[in-house]
């Protein structure tokens, strides 16, 4: 079987020889049409979050699929074969950036019959760390006041449609060149990066969601109303999020002091911080393809790359620049 894989940190992304996928019970085996490129492939390309993920190497990346089933395991009740699923498989099962592969039942939907293959595999990773941190974190509602970082980006783009979906007020910060496009998708306050201070603009939040870190995240904290949550989905990770992956003491020890500073600085302005870490969940997946279908969610497709040209995909992710994601078509 065909994949792009490393076979060292900080190495190159090749294309290799991979294991055909072993179908466990619970398993579906996915023949791969498209796979999402996300910021974690890189990242874990470059040897990020090794402390907390001890994946074995050589290592099949990818973290988005979209594709068809084409077996089942034997206690395996929702899926038959040739249905059409979408999915981000869980840590230590990815590798989407292959021909076939293998995910826990658990973690996989039907595909939103309105999509095709490509715009489907954009959405797993991003959609659910969005609903992750707008519904089942944040609990946003009618009335919420929220800043997403990043309208434009593959992650962004799905947050600001789902929070104004909820009924939020939705501010968002991106270059000049995206404000239009970004209130077309439901941002009521788009804020030039490069030109305006968002700090100084924006006031009274109830939510803030960061994918920068640093400074960027430091500043959110002071646009939060009393009681206002920043949710960090680059980092800095923080204690909660150690326990709940089972880092042992030293471990959670390193974690904490990671983003000590930041959560010092929450407790000063009486505003909490939280990392956000998503997880896999073929359920939320199952809602948010029902609002794919319903017109409330649309993906954005950047750039689309053949499978060959699966390392060029992660360059361009790398570089930055495209609106929406980056997407593999791996049978074309």
């Amino acid at each position: 079987m065909k994949a792009f894989r490393i076979d060292r940190y900080k190495g190159e992304v090749r294309e290799a020889d991979a294991p055909e996928p072993v179908v466990g019970d619970h398993d579906v085996l996915v023949t791969v049409h498209a796979a999402g490129v996300n910021h974690l492939d890189v990242k874990l390309a470059e040897g990020e979050f090794t402390a907390m993920l001890h994946y074995e190497l050589p290592l099949t990346l990818g973290h988005d699929v979209a594709g068809t089933v084409e077996a089942v395991g034997s206690a395996v009740t929702r899926f038959a074969v040739g249905d059409e699923v979408f999915a981000r498989p869980a840590d230590f099962r990815i590798g989407t950036f292959a021909e076939r592969i293998a995910i826990a039942e658990g973690d996989v939907a039907l595909k939103p019959d309105s999509l095709g293959m490509v715009e489907a595999a954009s959405l797993p990773l991003v959609a659910l760390t969005a609903w992750q941190a707008l519904v089942e974190r944040a609990g946003v509602g009618v009335g919420s006041r929220v800043l997403i970082h990043g309208g434009a980006g593959g992650f962004g783009s799905v947050a600001v449609q789902l929070a104004k979906h909820l009924g939020a007020h939705v501010a968002t910060t991106a270059s000049a060149s995206n404000v239009e496009w970004l209130r077309g998708l439901g941002a009521d306050e788009v804020i030039d990066y490069r030109s305006q201070d968002f700090a100084t603009l924006l006031s009274g939040y109830d939510l803030v969601i960061d994918g920068v870190g640093g400074e960027n995240l430091e500043k959110s904290l002071r646009v939060l109303r009393p009681g206002g949550l920043a949710i960090g989905i680059a980092g800095p990770p923080d204690p909660a999020f150690a326990r709940a992956i089972g880092l042992n003491a030293g471990l959670r020890l390193a974690i904490g002091g990671l983003s000590a500073k930041v959560r010092r600085q929450a407790r000063r302005l009486g505003v909490d911080y939280s990392f956000l870490w998503m997880h896999a969940d073929g359920r939320q997946l199952a809602e948010i393809a029902a609002l794919v279908d319903a017109g409330a969610l649309h993906p954005v497709v950047g750039r689309v790359f053949p499978f060959a040209e699966t390392p060029a995909a992660l360059t361009a992710m790398q570089r930055g620049g495209v609106r929406g994601k980056i997407v593999v078509s791996v049978t074309d």
